[in-house]
């Protein structure tokens, strides 16, 4: 069963880009109802991405887990109960 959630995302640019992120969301564009990006955050080093998905809990943990995985990417996320 599908469901809405979010997924938020930050990227250490001095560790990775964003090429690897987004090569990863173009793969899981099927369940992103909606995306804000804010580049160089701060110093210019942390970039902010924040989704807005309507996916199942094994898509989203799919889809996470891989964000997750890249060296210097945080991921945290949230499905509604409904």
């Amino acid at each position: 069963m599908s469901r809405y959630g979010f997924v938020g995302i930050t990227i250490n640019t001095e560790i990775t880009t964003g090429i690897e992120v987004q090569k990863i969301l173009t793969t899981y564009s099927h369940i992103i109802m909606g995306r804000m990006g804010i580049p160089a955050v701060e110093d210019g080093s942390i970039s902010v991405i924040t989704l807005i998905v309507k996916t199942t809990t094994d898509e989203l943990g799919a889809l996470t887990g891989k964000l997750g995985r890249l060296n210097g990417v945080n991921v945290k996320s949230g499905l509604c109960k409904v």
